[in-house]
């Protein structure tokens, strides 16, 4: 099915390096009619290989790659990144799953304008390093009884912006990394997300 928006909805950029498991949440919530603030764009990819882009093809959203290691330094990934959502007309920026680091040109051109999914319940497990399965890991090692998951606007601290919203899950008896994984995407990820990003568009409607 290929998503349908209406003429005055706020233009997002999702920024994937993976499988897009949290895109795919959007543009299902999109599908559903959950987004009735933003719209889908623009999809940009930090690596070829990442599934999220078949994801953006099967629904007709243009997909970009900007790759880290096709600049020689940050500053040139900061303008190249800065021209690509421009070119676009972008107003929000989704992190979902982006591995590559944005920095203080990009941030400071969106200020308040990009958001971020973690894992965890910031400021818990949060900071370099905390990523992806590594998360969980570290839930798991700390011995807690309670994970979930964090949207929360970008700033030039890693995981450090301010928290737009949080949702919880509960950690199980026997529980593996991937197993906890499984249930934070399903319990908390991919509900929160569509859930933040409306609010978002919405506040900046207002």
């Amino acid at each position: 099915m290929n998503v349908v928006y209406g003429t005055a909805m706020i233009p997002m950029a999702v920024l994937v390096s993976g499988g897009g498991t949290n895109l795919q949440a959007l543009i299902d919530a999109a599908e559903a009619g959950v987004l009735s603030w933003g719209k889908i764009a623009l999809v940009i990819s930090s690596t070829p290989q990442a599934y999220a882009l078949k994801r953006a093809a099967q629904h007709r959203i243009p997909a970009v790659i900007v790759e880290r290691n096709q600049y020689h330094d940050a500053a040139a990934y900061d303008r190249a990144m800065l021209h690509t959502l421009e070119a676009h007309r972008i107003r929000l920026v989704v992190l979902a799953g982006f591995l590559a680091i944005l920095g203080t040109p990009v941030i400071q051109a969106y200020k308040k304008r990009i958001i971020n999914i973690h894992p965890s319940l910031l400021p818990a497990f949060g900071g370099r390093g905390y990523y992806g399965l590594k998360v969980h890991e570290a839930v798991l090692a700390q011995g807690v009884k309670v994970t979930g998951a964090t949207v929360h606007y970008v700033d030039e601290r890693v995981d450090g912006g301010e928290i737009i919203v949080q949702k919880t899950v509960e950690v199980l008896e026997g529980d593996t990394p991937e197993v906890l994984q499984k249930r934070v995407m399903e319990q908390a990820e991919w509900l929160l997300l569509p859930a933040a990003v409306e609010l978002v568009c919405k506040l900046d409607t207002t």
